[in-house]
């Protein structure tokens, strides 16, 4: 990677002096990678919470990041306000069925006691406040709008989990559109008054060493885990720079002791992902 790419990338990054002090910015040089898209290439890039806490605590793991979008700043954002956390609610709030999963034999969805929310699918950039939320995920991922699902808004009341999983795809049926899923935007749309954490159970190091320990559920304690808060969002990778499938990116929703919980998801693919009427 030259040092004009660097400078480019560097340019693209927060740089509010707020930002700096709340963030290392690391990039792993050398790991330009072309994934079949026409002309883009992906840069690895990681933002840690904490001045590199987590870094430091989880060495091995290397490609999830964390980020506080509420109150309004000026930097890079998935939401810039309460409101759009409440307008994608109100957009699922009519249609919410009960969730489903992948069944890694047919490829179909199908009813688990693995997963016990409910939750819907939004059409990509179905209203103008969608497509800009769809576009500042693009923006801040370097992925194009073109490879990623519709957003999935999730709820879940007192004792609704989704036990640990992986977001890649394990059949040969749903790799057909798009290609193998590569990453994931998990946006928390509500506040959660106890449980409901997002955990990686495979996570490698001292996960007691956290800030926020002593205020995870009894799962949450299971692995690395990010407290839910309103406008929080959460990306991480299921593949590696090198295109194979990570399992460190094994993850779950903890069960809602207190409160409820509502989120959004953005899968992104590796290639264009065709939205068929």
């Amino acid at each position: 990677m030259t040092e004009t790419e660097q400078s480019a990338i560097l340019d693209a990054l927060p740089q509010t002096s707020s930002v700096k002090h709340k963030f290392l910015i690391l990039i792993a040089l050398g790991t330009k990678i072309s994934l079949k898209i026409p002309t883009v290439h992906i840069y690895y890039f990681m933002l840690f919470l904490i001045d590199g806490t987590l870094q430091s605590i989880f060495p091995s793991l290397t490609l999830i990041l964390a980020v506080n979008f509420i109150p309004i700043r000026n930097h890079m954002s998935v939401f810039k306000s309460q409101d759009e956390c409440d307008h994608l609610i109100n957009l699922a709030k009519p249609h919410m069925e009960k969730s489903t999963v992948v069944d890694n034999d047919t490829g179909k969805s199908k009813d688990s006691r693995v997963r016990t929310s409910s939750g819907t699918f939004l059409a990509r950039g179905v209203d103008e406040t969608v497509a800009a939320i769809e576009k500042r995920i693009a923006d801040f991922t370097f992925l194009p709008v073109e490879n990623g699902e519709g957003l999935q808004v999730l709820h879940y009341e007192v004792g609704q989990k989704y036990e640990p999983h992986y977001d890649y795809f394990l059949d040969q049926f749903n790799t057909v559109n798009g290609g193998q899923r590569m990453a994931t935007v998990l946006m928390y749309l509500s506040d959660v008054e106890e449980g409901g954490e997002t955990v990686f159970p495979s996570a490698k190091g001292n996960i007691s060493a956290v800030p926020w320990w002593n205020e995870l559920s009894e799962c949450g304690k299971e692995g690395l885990s990010v407290k839910p808060k309103m406008g929080d969002a959460l990306l991480f990778w299921s593949m590696r720079p090198d295109a194979s499938l990570d399992s460190s990116s094994l993850h779950g929703g903890c069960p809602v002791i207190r409160g409820n919980k509502w989120s959004s998801t953005k899968w992104i693919h590796v290639e264009e992902y065709k939205v068929f009427a």
